[in-house]
């Protein structure tokens, strides 16, 4: 019998699918009224969520990021202030979200990550709170630490300006959010996360780590940072050989190319035939970082100065290889000799950051973060958040119905088709100051152990060519 019968209830075998709620696109409503629609769901699931898991690392430096608003909160007057260098205004207000736009971010930056926030009100329907926040799309953050502001000026009183961005610097307290391209970069063929992630994963078993190339791969842009342009510098010449392969790849010029050629040479999962890829940062910090991470290979990180919201858990010699910033040839060719000299150690630094990068960096836990810096953020509000006049309703049929090419596309690979049938994960607790402590003290020595290696290294090669 496909169900059993009893006085009190009816109950249906475990094998029967469960049915789960989705909310389609409706483009045909849209197109009618020019609106978006009313029927979006405000609560959750109708399944009862699971046990949440806890949330990785990371997570705990959201506790620190907002940290300058603890004892201020976060006033009206200081959300102006942050106006002067934002693209837009983003509030939510019963669930549905608002932008007032200032001026349009370079490529679709704005546009992705304004749609990854509506895939997270679709993904947790009822559960992002009424909040008002200004986001700046530019790479380089701004709201100084030396600006007067709470404990790190001379009067407490005074809270900075809450600006939301991509990443921030030991200098800065801007507040840092996942990057557009979870959900895509149409501009150069980047596709959303959760697709590319699986097709890295599939990647990393076409070649094993010994069988690849015993040097340290990089192709980018140079132009757009002096480190770059120094670090062409260690490509194989007649002179040396620092066991690298950098390749430039100009913005306007090769990508345009690629784009004619069905970017066919970028590939972001058939670039992983190296034992060891080297990440450094642009004009700031680069989105690159998470897919070379991904690649098994040694992620050998040229001392970073930016950070996003998950390389802070990032462990030195762990999930990747320092490489000195101001002598990055030699520093390189250490990397890659002592990493051939120990293969079982070096395959475990790679599998380590692309363990990482799989398990603690799925779209999951992203829009879990998305959630909690936001419900964090929301409580610090003084005010009651209000649709301001110039601001415009902005749902998934308005971005997605008349969206056209590879914008579409992507915005149709990453949409959330339902709310979600898992709690979000649990946050874990603040650091409290000796812990923090210790975590950054940890990191300086694993540095500074490897800097020393790396000294006795080219000391030894100096001896051998002086004897010689």
């Amino acid at each position: 019998s496909a169900k059993t019968l009893t006085a009190s209830k009816i109950t249906l075998p475990d094998d029967i699918p469960k049915k789960h709620l989705e909310i389609p696109l409706n483009c045909t409503a849209l197109n009618h009224t020019g609106t978006c629609p009313v029927d979006y769901p405000t609560g959750g699931a109708t399944e009862e969520p699971g046990q949440p898991s806890t949330c990785p690392e990371y997570f705990r430096w959201i506790h620190e990021d907002l940290r300058p608003w603890a004892h201020t909160g976060i006033t009206r007057e200081a959300v102006e202030t942050a106006k002067r260098t934002a693209n837009f205004r983003l509030v939510i207000v019963n669930g549905k979200a608002y932008v007032e736009r200032y001026q349009r971010a370079f490529q679709t930056r704005d546009v992705f990550t304004l749609w990854g926030i509506l895939q997270l009100l679709r993904r947790f329907p009822g559960q992002v709170p009424d909040l008002e926040l200004m986001f700046d799309c530019v790479d380089w953050p701004v709201v100084a630490k030396s600006g007067g502001y709470g404990e790190n000026g001379d009067n407490a009183t005074v809270a900075p300006p809450p600006l939301f961005r991509y990443c921030g610097d030991d200098r800065t307290l801007d507040i840092v959010f996942p990057d557009w391209s979870f959900w895509g970069w149409p501009e150069i063929n980047i596709k959303p996360w959760e697709g590319l992630q699986k097709e890295l994963k599939e990647g990393n078993k076409r070649k094993r780590w010994m069988e690849r190339e015993a040097y340290a791969y990089w192709k980018g842009n140079p132009a757009v940072a002096e480190t770059r342009m120094d670090l062409m510098k260690c490509n194989v010449s007649e002179e040396h050989d620092w066991n690298a392969r950098v390749f430039a790849q100009v913005r306007f010029v090769d990508w345009v190319k690629e784009s004619q050629q069905g970017y066919k040479q970028s590939d972001l999962a058939n670039q992983c035939l190296h034992r060891y890829k080297i990440y450094i940062e642009g004009s700031a910090w680069s989105v690159s970082q998470k897919y070379i991470m991904a690649c098994d290979s040694v992620t050998l990180i040229v001392k970073p100065h930016y950070y996003d919201f998950f390389t802070r858990s990032l462990v030195p010699v762990h999930h990747y290889w320092p490489i000195q910033e101001h002598d990055k040839c030699k520093s390189i060719k250490f990397a890659v000799d002592w990493g051939n000299s120990h293969k079982q150690k070096a395959q475990e630094i790679g599998m380590a950051a692309s363990s990482f990068i799989q398990d603690e960096l799925k779209m999951d836990f992203v829009y879990d973060y998305m959630l909690h810096l936001l419900t964090q953020y929301s409580k610090l509000l003084t005010f009651k958040p209000v649709v301001p006049k110039r601001a415009v309703e902005l749902c998934s049929e308005s971005m997605a119905c008349n969206a056209a090419g590879l914008e579409k596309k992507f915005m149709m690979e990453s949409l959330v088709k339902g709310p979600s049938e898992r709690a979000p994960c649990t946050i874990p607790t603040p650091y409290d100051p000796p812990s923090l402590s210790a975590v950054l003290r940890r990191n300086s020595n694993s540095i500074k152990q490897v800097e020393l290696w790396e000294k006795r290294y080219w000391d030894n090669q100096n001896k051998q060519q002086q004897q010689a």
